[in-house]
């Protein structure tokens, strides 16, 4: 028997690329509102932002996936995604270019990531859909919002 199980999953451009994260995590989306610097916070993590009264941490996706955000304009939307850290469930908000909608991926649309030629680090990568002609990166959110990886300098 085939596998047939399909999940949802909200996409959106950043840098020109075009990117996925499974729907379940996203809780919002937000037009950017004013982000308060933290020093000396890694360099993909832009700040905190209030959030109903609690603070978000802001994380530079562009920056932490090593891509080139010089050429785009500023982000204009954050994705709020929320993770357990721990027993804790923390907001994390993404800068995103623009968020466009949510579609429906069969897990066996899914290629794996190739070994070479991605904008971004596999190891990031949960592997590829074609969408639209195109093809878009499903990302790996307990990879790269994991704690560990969230306070890592590298790539900076």
């Amino acid at each position: 028997m085939a596998d047939t199980a399909t999940r949802q999953y909200l996409t959106f451009t950043l840098c020109g690329e075009r990117f996925a994260l499974e729907s379940l995590l996203v809780s919002e989306v937000l037009d950017v509102p004013p982000v308060t610097w933290v020093p000396l916070a890694p360099g993909h993590l832009r700040g905190v932002v209030n959030l109903r009264g609690n603070a978000a941490t802001v994380v530079s996706l562009a920056r932490k996936l090593e891509l080139d955000d010089a050429r785009t304009g500023p982000p204009t939307c954050l994705i709020i995604i929320e993770r357990d850290y721990d027993g804790d469930l923390l907001p994390i908000a993404v800068l995103a270019d623009a968020v466009h909608e949510v579609v429906e991926i069969a897990d066996a649309d899914i290629a794996p990531p190739p070994d070479m030629g991605l904008a971004v680090p596999a190891r990031f990568v949960r592997g590829l859909a074609r969408l639209d002609d195109a093809f878009t990166i499903i990302l790996d959110a307990d990879r790269l919002f994991a704690l560990a990886e969230l306070a890592a300098e590298g790539g900076d």
